[in-house]
This record gives C-alpha cells, structure tokens and sequence, in this order.
C-alpha cells in the first residue's frame, strides 16, 4: 500500500502491530494503537477489521498529553 489514509480497512494494514491499553477492562470496549512511519492509527477492538482512523504521529501524542493533563 502506498498511502494510508483514514477510514482504511485494519485488514490492508499488514504487519502492524495493534497495542491496547494495560487499563482496558475484560468488556472488550477499548481502542487499540499501533504506529507506522509518521502515523499513528487508532481502531476498535471489538471490530479488528474494521475501519483505522489514521492521524500524524504527532497529533495523536498531543492528544494524550493534553487529556493526561486535564483529568489530572
């Protein structure tokens, strides 16, 4: 694949590696990481096949930061 692009399938993503929190609960309702090039990609875990929102690296890490930080 040459461009990854947000709403691709996680199917056409071959070889990344998805990570989930260590806080995700047995429920199942969790998101899941993974990070490529210069891209970060957020899927559902209850649909591993389904749609990955893809954003820059950096967004994604300001993203946490700044959520960290306000629930503190």
């Amino acid at each position: 694949m040459d461009t990854i692009h947000n709403g691709v399938s996680a199917d056409e993503l071959p070889g990344v590696a998805w990570r989930k929190s260590s806080y995700s609960g047995a429920v199942g309702n969790c998101v899941e990481l993974s990070w490529f090039d210069s891209q970060a990609g957020v899927r559902n875990s209850r649909d591993p096949h389904g749609p990955v929102l893809v954003v820059p690296t950096r967004m994604l890490r300001s993203f946490v930061v700044d959520a960290k930080d306000r629930s503190a």
